[in-house]
């Protein structure tokens, strides 16, 4: 089938070859199908035509490749995908049309020819015993074997019609991955494609980890406690109850932002982000959780650039909930301070007596978003416990950009 389309597309080719020799010939041309020279002369000058037509249409490379693909069984990652866009990039497709035109056009000619001449040959000595001996090329054979050898040329021929279409298929699945596969400026597309990719999902790892891991530390605590005090110490319970009810509320928000990540409008169509000037709202979810929070901050962060702020905001965020998972209920300092150029974060807690928190599939990964977070934002992060204090220190330049 592969072939027989290469047969079919070299017609066109085959047709206009054939007018523009009649026109170098002074308009006078014979019949081409009435003589075998004649028609190899136009098929050899149909290629061409074919190759030039080739390089002017960028899509042969996807259409030549969806092709192999489906009728020669070359493997999708072997072909490139897209149009090829730059001269250079279309003369292997070019070759690779040509080919598959030139062997397409010869295996579409056997296939119309051998047949016919097999079953003429394979009935000759039935209807006229003496015609093979009257045969120029089978009269030199001579022999009590003559009547055999025309049945015999028959098959010989469609032998030769098998193992030709052989031939030439394995030729264009050999030829395909190196004409039609991708360029090394496709291979670097595909890596940076990649690369997008996955910096994506970090950042929404980031985003969730932080945001709705938060929330959930926050609801999770508060929750214990309520249920601890709900006989004794109904207020607070209620208390607990309307800080849960706030802290999901604030989760949803967020989630849908991180969402908004996903969809073609982009996170414009979700909820803003928070920033550091959302930071006092954080700190008073974090007391209802049972935490003690002392904090620290200059007037105006809301006036930061945007980018440092958020990711500021997220680091705060992770360093609370680290401090109320893993420390307990001890008194956390945190501290924001800021200059001309640059912003820190530092979040001190003793280090708790908290029992051990269970084992989560796939958590410990704050830290890591933390210190990745900084690193785009070109600053740096540290983090660990010191005579009973555990101290996390972000620094974050206030003009770094991201990278």
């Amino acid at each position: 089938m592969h072939l027989l389309i290469g047969g079919a597309l070299v017609m066109p080719y085959f047709l206009l070859a054939n007018v523009l020799l009649s026109l170098v010939r002074g308009g006078q041309g014979a019949n081409v199908f009435l003589s075998p020279l004649l028609q190899f002369t136009t098929f050899a000058a149909a290629l061409p035509l074919a190759a030039l037509s080739a390089l002017l249409f960028p899509l042969v490379r996807p259409l030549e490749s969806a092709i192999a693909r489906a009728l020669c069984g070359v493997g999708e990652a072997e072909l490139a995908t897209g149009p090829a866009r730059t001269w250079a990039e279309r003369a292997r497709p070019a070759l690779y049309f040509t080919l598959h035109l030139a062997v397409g056009g010869i295996v579409s000619g056997m296939s119309l020819a051998a047949p016919p001449a097999a079953i003429a040959l394979g009935t000759m000595p039935l209807l006229d015993p003496d015609a093979p001996g009257r045969l120029p090329w089978f009269r030199v054979l001579g022999g009590p074997m003559l009547p055999l050898l025309a049945p015999l040329c028959g098959v010989g021929l469609l032998a030769l019609l098998a193992l030709t279409s052989r031939a030439a298929g394995a030729l264009l699945a050999r030829c395909a991955p190196v004409l039609l596969g991708p360029t090394a400026a496709d291979r670097l597309a595909a890596v940076e494609r990649r690369a997008h990719e996955l910096a994506l999902r970090n950042r929404l790892a980031r985003e969730l980890h932080d945001s709705v891991g938060h929330a959930l530390s926050a609801v999770l605590l508060q929750a214990s406690a309520a249920r601890r005090v709900l006989d004794r110490d109904p207020d607070f319970a209620r208390r607990a109850l309307a800080s849960i009810e706030e802290t999901t509320r604030e989760a949803v928000g967020e989630l849908d932002t991180v969402l908004g990540l996903l969809r073609e409008d982009g996170p414009a169509a979700a909820a803003p982000a928070p920033t550091l000037a959302d930071l006092d709202a954080l700190v008073e979810r974090t007391r209802a959780a049972g935490g003690e929070i002392d904090l620290t901050a200059p007037e105006g962060l809301g006036s930061l650039p945007p980018v440092v702020s958020r990711e500021a905001y997220r680091i705060v965020q992770e360093g609370l909930t680290n401090a109320l998972r893993h420390a307990g209920p001890v008194p956390v300092r945190l501290s924001v301070t800021t200059d001309t150029e640059t912003l820190e974060v530092t979040v001190e807690n003793p280090v708790g007596r908290a029992p051990a928190p269970r084992t989560r599939r796939g958590g410990g990964r704050g830290l890591t978003g933390i210190a990745e977070r900084a690193r785009l934002l070109r600053g740096t992060s540290t983090a660990g416990a010191r005579d009973g204090v555990w101290r996390l220190s972000v620094r974050l330049p206030l003009n770094g950009g991201l990278r």
